[in-house]
């Protein structure tokens, strides 16, 4: 299912990126040098998904895992059940980094989550990965959920101030006023 996600946003940033293409004009791209097709569908497929939000999950669940391996000659920093949490935890997090690049429909559920399991890995997972993995996945939580996508129209284009065409297409308020 992923993987078919996966074509099917491929699909749809060459698309995108073809129109873009199409629609600029060759005057603005004289004099410059133009980036290779590979990276530009990447950069679409990228614009379209919390991106970082996920990187730094991710990042954070790799800092969680080793941070919980530590072993200091003798004396094994996590041992016994504890030490299921030390696998446990770095694999959520690092699953809902991935989770939210490839299903952004979804991002505040799985950056909700990703915060959770991130400041449970303070007390869970010598002191959230030394405060580096928490950090690191609280920021990525947070970015994954605000992140919005970016919304294209032809409205985009008019000027900022509303014209009585766009007036009439308003939608009326749910509490009329008693003036």
């Amino acid at each position: 299912m992923l993987l078919e996600d996966l074509k099917l946003n491929l699909r749809t940033a060459r698309a995108n990126h073809a129109a873009r293409v199409s629609a600029r004009d060759d005057r603005a791209s004289i004099g410059r040098v133009r980036a290779s097709a590979p990276w530009t569908e990447f950069r679409s497929w990228r614009v379209g998904r919390p991106f970082v939000g996920a990187l730094l999950l991710m990042l954070s669940g790799i800092e969680l895992f080793f941070s919980g391996q530590l072993d200091l000659g003798n004396i094994h920093v996590q041992v016994g059940i504890e030490g299921l949490q030390s696998t446990i935890i770095p694999v959520i997090v690092v699953t809902l980094g991935i989770l939210a690049m490839f299903t952004p429909v979804h991002r505040v559920f799985y950056g909700v989550i990703a915060l959770a399991v991130s400041v449970y890995s303070l007390i869970g997972l010598n002191l959230g990965g030394f405060f580096i993995g928490m950090l690191l996945g609280a920021v990525g939580g947070i970015i994954v959920v605000s992140w919005m996508p970016k919304i294209t129209s032809a409205d985009d284009t008019q000027t900022p101030n509303a014209t009585p065409d766009k007036r009439a297409k308003e939608p009326l308020p749910l509490v009329q006023s008693r003036s």
